[in-house]
C-alpha cells in the first residue's frame, strides 16, 4: 500500500480489477444477455416462433398436461401463461428425478417439438449468478466475491478521479490508444456509476440466503421454510396424501384468485400433489406492471376448491427485499427501460474490458516479457473476448446440430454447453500460447462468427431480417439478428484498427544493419 491515501486507493482499485475483473466480466456479461433471455430464446428456438394470441386463455385448456403429471405421480405440476414475451404457454411436472417440460401453442392446442436447448433462460441467466459452479455453492461464492469487489472498485474509482464530471464530457477517440481507453473507462464509469452500485447490491441482496445462513438459521429450523416465507408460499410444506383424489376445475380456482386481486389475470398456476387429497393449486399475480418482485399468492385445496392461504402483506423489510430483487432481476415489461438496463450492462463491460486494457497499454513496454504480464494479458483475452467468442459459438451450435442430436450419452443441450466451454477454453490457449496479434484474431473472430450467426438463422429457419421486421410477432428475432449484425460492424472496424497499429508499430522500428 502506498502512504498517500488516494494513491493507495489506487493501488487498491488496480489490483482489485485484475484479480476478479475476469469474473466480473464473465457476470456482467451474462446478466446483460439476460435482460432479453426470453428473446433469444424465440431466435434458439424457432418452434416457438408463434403470434401472439388475442383471445382470453383456459387454464383447463392444459388439463391433459395435468393428467400426465398426476399419471406420473409428480411431485408438483406448473403452466406458465403466454405474455408479450412469451408467445406459448409452458407446463413444468418432476416425477421422481425426471422432468418433464412441455411448450404448448395457445391457439390449437397442440404439443410443440422441442429444440432441446437450454437457451438464455436455461443457461445464460443461471450461468450469471452460478458460473455453472455448484459444488457447495461455489459459484455464487464466487459471484459475490466478485460483487463486494465492485462496490469497492466504485468506492475507489471516485476517490481516485478529483475531477470526475470534468472526466465525464471528456473522450478523445483520436488520442494514443492508452488515452482513449482510460477516457472510455472514465465516461462509462461515471455514466452508469449508480447503475452499477445499485445492480451490485442488489445482487448481493437476492443471495443474501448463501452468504449469512447464520440469521436464518436462528430464526427457522429448516431453510426451505424461510424461502417459502420470503416468496409468499405460506401454504407450504405440503405433505404426501393418499392418491386418486379429483383435482377441481384450474378456471373456477383462477376465477376466485382474480376476485381476490381485483379482477387481475393470474399468469402462472402450481399445483402441489396432484391427484392427492393433500393437493394444493396456487396461483401467481403477474409482475410485469410492476418493479416488485409480489407475486402475490393465492392458494386453495385442490380437491374442494376451497380457499387455504393469501399471502399476507409483507411488511417494510420484505417489501423493500422484493423491490430491490425485482430492480435486479426486471420482470417488468417496459421496452424502454430494459433497452437501459441492456445499454448500462454493456457499459459495465466496456468498463471492466478498458480497465483490463488500460493496465496491460501501461505496462505493455517495461513487463511485456514478464511471467505476470504475460499470463494476466491472456486470460484478459480469454476472459473478454473469449467469452464473447464462445457466446457467439453457442449461437451457431444451436443452429447447427439437428433436434435429436446426441453424442457420446450427451442430449443436444448438452453438447450446446460443452462447445461454448470448448471453444472459450480454446481462446485461453490461444491468448497464453500465441498472444502476438491475438486480440487482432480473436476480435476478428467476433466479427466472422456474429454474421454466421445471422445467415445461419436464416438458412435454417428461412427468417432473414426484412422478413422479421415485417411481422410483429417476429421483432424479438429481428432484434436479436440486428445486435449480432452490429457486433459483427463493430467487432470488423476494431480488427482493421489493431491490424493498422500492428502495422505501424513494425514500420516504426529501426532497421538493423547486418
Amino acid at each position: 500500500m502506498e502512504p498517500d491515501f488516494r494513491r493507495s486507493m489506487q493501488w487498491l482499485h488496480t489490483w482489485t480489477g485484475v484479480v476478479l475483473g475476469s469474473i466480473l466480466f464473465a457476470v456482467f456479461w451474462m446478466g446483460t444477455l439476460s435482460v432479453f433471455d426470453r428473446e433469444i430464446d424465440l431466435w434458439m428456438k424457432p418452434e416457438t416462433r408463434l403470434p401472439l394470441t388475442s383471445h382470453p386463455l383456459s387454464f383447463d385448456s392444459v388439463r391433459a398436461s395435468l393428467n400426465d403429471a398426476i399419471a406420473s405421480k409428480a411431485i408438483f405440476w406448473n403452466a406458465v401463461m403466454p405474455d408479450d414475451r412469451q408467445p406459448y404457454i409452458e407446463t413444468h411436472y418432476r416425477a421422481g428425478k425426471k422432468m418433464v417440460s412441455q411448450v404448448i401453442n395457445p391457439d390449437t392446442g397442440q404439443i410443440l417439438p422441442q429444440t432441446g436447448t437450454l437457451g438464455a433462460t436455461g443457461f445464460f441467466f443461471p450461468f450469471h449468478y452460478t458460473l455453472e459452479l455448484q459444488f457447495m455453492h461455489l459459484g455464487e461464492w464466487l459471484v459475490g466475491l466478485a460483487s463486494v469487489a465492485m462496490l469497492v472498485l466504485c468506492m475507489t474509482g471516485v476517490i481516485i478521479h478529483r475531477k470526475i464530471f470534468a472526466e465525464f464530457f471528456t473522450f478523445r477517440p483520436q488520442k494514443r490508444p492508452g488515452r482513449l481507453l482510460l477516457d472510455l473507462h472514465n465516461l462509462t464509469g461515471v455514466l452508469g456509476l449508480p447503475f452499477h452500485i445499485i445492480l451490485t447490491f442488489s445482487g448481493l441482496l437476492i443471495l443474501g440466503s448463501t452468504f449469512f445462513p447464520a440469521g436464518i438459521e436462528a430464526v427457522y429450523k429448516n431453510p426451505r421454510d424461510y424461502f417459502y416465507d420470503a416468496n409468499g408460499l405460506s401454504f407450504f410444506p405440503v405433505k404426501p396424501g393418499k392418491p386418486g383424489a379429483p383435482v377441481v376445475s384450474l378456471d373456477m380456482a383462477a376465477a376466485q384468485a382474480s376476485a381476490l386481486w381485483g379482477k387481475a389475470d393470474p399468469h402462472m398456476v402450481l399445483v402441489v400433489n396432484p391427484g392427492q387429497t393433500t393437493g394444493r393449486i396456487a396461483f401467481f399475480h403477474s409482475t410485469e406492471k410492476q418493479v416488485t418482485s409480489d407475486r402475490d399468492v393465492i392458494a386453495f385445496d385442490a380437491t374442494t376448491g376451497q380457499l387455504v392461504s393469501h399471502a399476507p402483506l409483507p411488511g417494510p423489510a420484505l417489501k423493500t427485499q422484493r423491490f430491490l430483487s425485482g430492480l435486479h432481476l426486471i420482470q417488468f415489461h417496459h421496452w424502454g427501460l430494459r433497452w437501459l438496463y441492456f445499454i448500462s450492462g454493456s457499459g459495465s463491460c466496456v468498463l471492466i474490458a478498458t480497465g483490463f486494457l488500460f493496465w496491460m497499454e501501461a505496462r505493455q513496454k517495461k513487463q511485456s516479457a514478464s511471467p505476470g504480464f504475460r499470463l494476466v494479458k491472456g486470460i484478459t483475452l480469454g476472459s473478454v473476448a473469449g467469452i464473447i467468442i464462445s457466446t457467439l459459438a453457442f449461437f451457431i451450435i444451436n443452429r447447427i446440430l439437428p433436434a435429436d442430436a446426441q453424442y457420446y450419452g450427451l442430449t443436444r443441450s448438452a453438447l450446446e454447453v460443452r462447445g461454448f466451454y470448448l471453444v472459450w477454453l480454446i481462446t485461453f490457449l490461444q491468448g497464453g500460447l500465441w498472444p502476438k496479434r491475438a486480440w487482432m484474431l480473436q476480435v476478428s473472430a467476433i466479427s466472422v462468427l456474429a454474421l454466421c450467426a445471422v445467415l445461419l438463422n436464416w438458412l435454417t429457419t428461412s427468417d432473414h431480417l426484412l422478413h422479421t421486421l415485417s411481422h410483429r410477432y417476429l421483432w424479438p428475432v429481428a432484434g436479436m439478428d440486428s445486435m449480432l449484425l452490429f457486433t459483427s460492424f463493430m467487432a470488423f472496424f476494431a480488427a482493421r484498427r489493431l491490424s493498422r497499429r500492428a502495422r505501424n508499430e513494425i514500420h516504426s522500428k529501426p532497421l538493423v544493419a547486418v
